[in-house]
């Protein structure tokens, strides 16, 4: 064994390149993008990873069917995404739970309870539930280690994906971490034959068959896993889940007289609960995310004789992230002291210096200035335009939604209707519904930000930029005449808003391509010459 000081990410990174897998698969997606940037590092100057595939995916749903392609093939596969982006994924994950896998397939969820840098803080638990497969929780950056070299063992002696739940907490923070010092590549296991994998309605049915009659073992499999760990003590009770654990232990400055079930392991294990349930008369529920456990709990009339508190209680609050000083009050505990804050100055979120998303935004409210425009926009930087001074956001919904819900209102008639998107979210889940706009030249303007990458997520490579992303457009069915490039700069502000002008007036679909790489590129580019220049 090794130890490496590690983000709960990168943990669950090293495991997998431990464990073997034959490639890694990935859209970018704050807490979890580091996952998949550890592993491209390590194929970059590692030699225990040669040999690893490491590509970014176009989205969420392609890097799973990409991930279920190589294990299919034979290579075990590591898939990970925030948890919106399993939303995009689900098609191929629900359906994935009835073809099975071949070689190991690992899904790795970043979910953000308190919203950091996401649209909700829904629970990936649940989809882990739907879909009728094994979920693992880990609480530390030793068990992102540990879980992850389990769940590709695990996977594969089901025949199942299985997934693991990090919270944004645990996936940026770092630990020291015991690694393995013999990570190497497996070999390639033999492809079944059959047509299991071929959901038609007669194969399905005898795959969901057989999904159902694995449940009882997967209930067995929990009741016994080392990661589920039940400690009688007092009257009192907590079931904590995964990181929560962490946060009982210091807010109650140890186990103390508490009765505790840590739970890593899913499905419930349902035997555990019963045991602590039997025992302890007031049973607190401490879960960073929805209230899963609490509401099997309670049922629909709850437990006679016994008090189940949580997040439906009131005990804990029914939205954002667990803490240690809430466990503690609900653990009864004095309230900590809070720090002064008073002398903090608050800094609003906004555009960095030099964007070029700027003066697009500047553009775009010059152009339209007299009218009431409604302005669509998208996940990105720029969905920053919604603050002062541009005030050029009225809708952030979901990766793509922006051209989408702009057709949507030029077919209801409104005028003028300008969307915004970037380049990496247009190659995401844009050219869709640009196809149908397209096809109906809808009355709408639609700007595509073109800053040469996926910038808010730390600048990750973009899959349509520059002429490819041009070629995309025409190809999609936007009339040449129609599609206009300007260059998002000061000195040519007046020129952008006259082009803009021009398209909004146009009785049809319009697209602009406002093309300045973003600021950060520069300044790395910069960096990167003056090194080979000292070298």
């Amino acid at each position: 064994m090794r130890t490496q000081l590690l983000l709960g990410d990168e943990a669950v990174a090293q495991a997998a390149i431990d464990a073997g897998i034959g490639g890694a698969f990935s859209y970018p997606g704050t807490p979890a993008t580091e996952i998949f940037q550890y592993v491209e590092q390590a194929v970059a100057g590692d030699p225990a990873a040669a040999g690893i595939s490491a590509l970014w995916s176009a989205n969420e749903k392609v890097a799973y069917e990409e991930a279920l392609g190589m294990s299919y093939a034979g290579r075990r596969a590591l898939v990970s995404m925030k948890h919106v982006g399993l939303n995009v994924a689900a098609d191929p994950f629900i359906n994935s739970a009835l073809t099975g896998v071949n070689a190991g397939v690992v899904l790795v969820i970043g979910d953000d309870p308190g919203m950091h840098s996401s649209q909700n803080e829904q629970d990936s638990r649940f989809y882990g539930d739907f879909a009728q497969i094994p979920v693992l929780e880990p609480a530390t950056q030793q068990e992102c280690y540990e879980f992850t070299v389990r769940a590709f063992e695990y996977s594969e002696q089901l025949g199942l994906p299985v997934m693991i739940r990090l919270v944004t907490r645990l996936a940026h923070s770092r630990a020291n971490v015991k690694v393995r010092a013999d990570g190497r590549a497996r070999e390639q296991k033999a492809r079944p034959t059959g047509n299991s994998w071929t959901l038609v309605p007669a194969i399905a049915r005898q795959r969901y068959a057989a999904l159902l009659a694995l449940q009882p073992k997967l209930l067995e499999d929990s009741q016994k896993s080392p990661m589920n760990k039940l400690t009688l003590a007092g009257r009192r009770g907590v079931i904590a889940c995964g990181i929560a654990h962490n946060y009982v232990m210091e807010a109650n400055d140890g186990p103390g007289d508490l009765s505790i079930l840590k739970i890593g392991h899913y499905p419930i294990p349902i035997g555990l609960v019963r045991e602590l349930v039997d025992h302890c008369d007031d049973i607190l529920i401490a879960e960073d995310g929805y209230p899963l456990l609490e509401k099997r709990l309670l049922g629909v009339l709850g437990v006679p004789g016994k008090r189940i508190r949580g997040r439906l209680s009131g005990d804990l609050p029914a939205a954002g992230e667990l803490t240690p000083d809430l466990l503690a009050v609900a653990l009864g505990h004095p309230p900590r002291a809070e720090l002064p804050l008073d002398d903090l100055a608050a800094r609003p979120p906004q555009l960095c210096r030099g964007c070029p998303h700027i003066d697009s935004f500047k553009a775009i409210v010059e152009a339209t200035a007299g009218a009431t425009p409604i302005l669509f926009s998208d996940i990105g930087c720029y969905t920053l335009g919604v603050m002062p001074p541009y005030r050029a956001v009225h809708s952030c919904v979901d990766m793509g939604s922006s051209i989408s819900m702009a057709h949507g209102a030029a077919r209801a008639g409104a005028y003028p209707v300008v969307c915004t998107i970037g380049d990496s979210t247009f190659a995401h889940s844009g050219m869709t519904p640009l196809i149908g706009a397209a096809q109906a030249d809808a009355n709408m303007t639609v700007v595509i930000l073109d800053n040469s990458t996926t910038a808010m997520t730390g600048a990750q490579a973009s899959m349509a930029t520059g002429e490819r992303l041009l070629g995309i457009v025409r190809g999609l069915g936007v009339k040449p005449e129609h599609l206009h490039v300007i260059d998002p700069h000061p000195s040519k502000h007046a020129e952008n808003v006259e082009i803009i002008r021009r398209a909004v007036a146009h009785q049809g679909l319009d697209v602009i391509v406002s093309d300045r790489e973003c600021i950060h590129l520069k300044v790395k580019t910069k960096a990167e010459i003056q090194a080979g220049q000292h070298s």
